[in-house]
């Protein structure tokens, strides 16, 4: 598996660790380093890993408000919480990292459905991040 595959598969664990503590993806990041420096078990976090987690905690409030807007018959807690963080990493990626071709950021989304979600999980994460890549210009707005 790639680096920046590895990198946003961990991304993916903090959301969805965070979202069922009910805690900070930020408090989540800081947990896994800080057991990566105590436990030689534990890889270290990386620099891609981190950059993800910390740019989705910056435009979180945005990214859940496309999500409830443009995911048609789903509300947000209702949504599986895999669909919901994938949703949510593959948003922040698409719109707001700018060295991450549409492509890859939509594909590597829905890769990380198929092997956390149900088997209807990457169409939808396929046809929401397509509707967000559709309107990327007007998105990014704060």
């Amino acid at each position: 598996m790639a680096a920046r595959s590895k990198a946003r598969k961990r991304a993916f664990q903090i959301l969805f660790e965070a979202d069922q503590r009910g805690t900070t993806v930020q408090t989540v990041l800081a947990d896994w380093i800080r057991h990566s420096r105590s436990d030689d078990r534990q890889p270290p976090v990386n620099e891609y890993t981190m950059q993800l987690v910390e740019g989705y905690a910056e435009h979180v409030a945005r990214i859940d408000e496309l999500i409830a807007t443009y995911a048609v018959d789903w509300d947000l807690d209702r949504m599986p919480v895999a669909d919901r963080n994938i949703v949510r990493l593959g948003a922040y990626e698409l719109i707001w990292e700018d060295g991450t071709p549409d492509a890859v950021a939509i594909d590597e989304a829905v890769q990380l459905a198929k092997e956390f979600s149900t088997d209807d999980s990457p169409a939808f994460v396929n046809g929401l991040l397509g509707r967000f890549k559709e309107l990327k210009p007007s998105l990014r707005r704060a």
